[in-house]
């Protein structure tokens, strides 16, 4: 029995996505033996920062991948939301899991829509990205800063706010009671939400022929579209932005937001094409749009 060493955080829904991987791997290989091995990541040790001012994308990814490359562990299990669109020279994603919904949900006390939350409800949230389009949809709630984990942030509902919003994967992984999904138009989720992605090094040959089988094709065309969206943007682009991606019969349709630092302006916009390289364009178009001055 060959023993696999997999890399990922210590938070309970980082353990459930990593036993959804390793599980897995043993209904196609049974001759293989998973060790989880647990690395605590920069964005777990300052839990209590806000996410931008401590890196924003990669705080709970980078330290991951830097045991995968030196050899530590064999491959590592991500939210691929975590993910920064370029990988580190030397790893790859050798396979996307089949995504989950990929919606926001909100929580509150008297159990509210985004809609229907009370005039000057406080609604907590550490996303820029949610942030910015809850500041667009209603002007008039009161945003405050909340990190944690998932049962952490569902604690603070009604204790230090009316009101949350929380990626539905997450809740669903974790057997949750669920909130109320907001819809994709309203708010449109961060590149790669509800996927997850399983990474290794480029030039472990028999470790990604066995990742080869988990991966998802449609996840991974969708996954691409919105990674070369968040490329576009720069590798550190510290901006407001989402995009989620559908593949139809007609090509892949990426719908897309950026907004501005201050988040003050955000803009909109969908676009359809055959190659994840539409990811790429979109990007391009929105930038145009909310900062001309920098635009590629």
């Amino acid at each position: 029995m060959k023993t696999i060493r997999i890399g990922t955080r210590g938070s309970r829904l980082a353990l459930v996505q990593t036993e959804m991987v390793c599980a897995a791997l043993r209904r196609v290989h049974p001759d293989i033996l998973p060790e989880i091995c647990v690395v605590r990541t920069q964005g777990d040790i300052l839990s209590d920062a806000p996410l931008d001012a401590i890196g924003g994308k990669g705080v709970f990814v980078k330290d991951i991948e830097r045991e995968l490359l030196s050899g530590t562990i064999d491959l590592a299990v991500h939210s691929l939301k975590d993910m920064q669109a370029v990988l580190p020279e030397g790893l790859t994603i050798g396979a996307y899991l089949k995504r989950e919904n990929p919606q926001d949900m909100i929580f509150s006390q008297g159990n509210h829509t985004l809609d229907t939350l009370p005039e000057g409800s406080s609604l907590g949230t550490s996303s820029m990205r949610r942030r910015c389009q809850v500041r667009f949809l209603r002007p008039d709630l009161k945003i405050m800063e909340i990190r944690g984990n998932v049962p952490t942030r569902l604690k603070k509902v009604g204790d230090t706010v009316d009101a949350v919003l929380l990626a539905a994967a997450g809740v669903i992984r974790l057997d949750m009671p669920p909130g109320i999904p907001v819809d994709i138009s309203s708010v449109i989720p961060s590149p790669g939400q509800g996927i997850i992605a399983v990474q290794s090094r480029i030039d472990n040959d028999a470790v990604n022929a066995l990742l080869r089988v988990l991966d998802h094709g449609e996840t991974r065309i969708c996954a691409e579209a919105e990674r070369t969206f968040l490329a576009a943007l720069g590798q550190d682009c510290n901006l407001p932005a989402g995009a989620y991606a559908t593949v139809g019969e007609d090509g892949i349709l990426i719908l897309g937001m950026l907004g501005t630092m201050d988040e003050t302006r955000m803009e909109r916009m969908s676009m359809k094409g055959t190659s994840p390289s539409v990811g790429d364009r979109l990007a391009r178009a929105l930038m145009e749009r909310v900062h001309p001055e920098t635009a590629p």
